[in-house]
């Protein structure tokens, strides 16, 4: 009869355990950095390292009926980006499915996603990966 009558201060205890240990094990998702084209140019290209957990976010403004352009270069072949549109809770485009480059035409204007990541199997061995990634825009 003991057990039961413990059994909610243990549950709540363990609890109060794991709920900060799940929230530990993500890591913080990084700022936005807003993408911009010089003038008289259509894309950029960003260059920069990658590691662990560690990830990169990028945003682009596009009007609806542009096309899109992003090709991922890296040193490590989990490295990955997916796309997502302004108010999206999908992508629009994951790299690990469809690959490490993507042009479409975007459906409406706003603020588009870019995030570029290492897979889990690489993340959890700490590697890293040096990255060039163009984003393009045109229309």
């Amino acid at each position: 009869m003991t057990f039961w009558r413990n059994l909610p201060a243990a549950a709540l205890a363990l609890s109060a355990v794991a709920v900060p240990m799940a929230v530990i094990a993500q890591a913080p998702m990084p700022k936005p950095e807003r993408v911009q084209f010089a003038k008289g140019t259509s894309s950029k290209a960003i260059k920069g390292t990658i590691k662990g957990d560690q990830s990169r976010s990028f945003v682009v403004n596009l009007r609806a009926g542009q096309t899109i352009s992003v090709k991922l270069v890296s040193s490590n072949a989990s490295a990955n980006f997916k796309v997502t549109a302004p108010g999206a809770q999908q992508a629009m485009f994951i790299g690990s499915i469809s690959g490490n480059a993507m042009q479409d035409v975007v459906p409406s204007s706003g603020d588009y996603k870019i995030d570029l990541f290492l897979m889990r199997n690489a993340a959890r061995r700490n590697e890293s990966a040096t990255f060039t990634i163009t984003i393009g825009a045109t229309g």
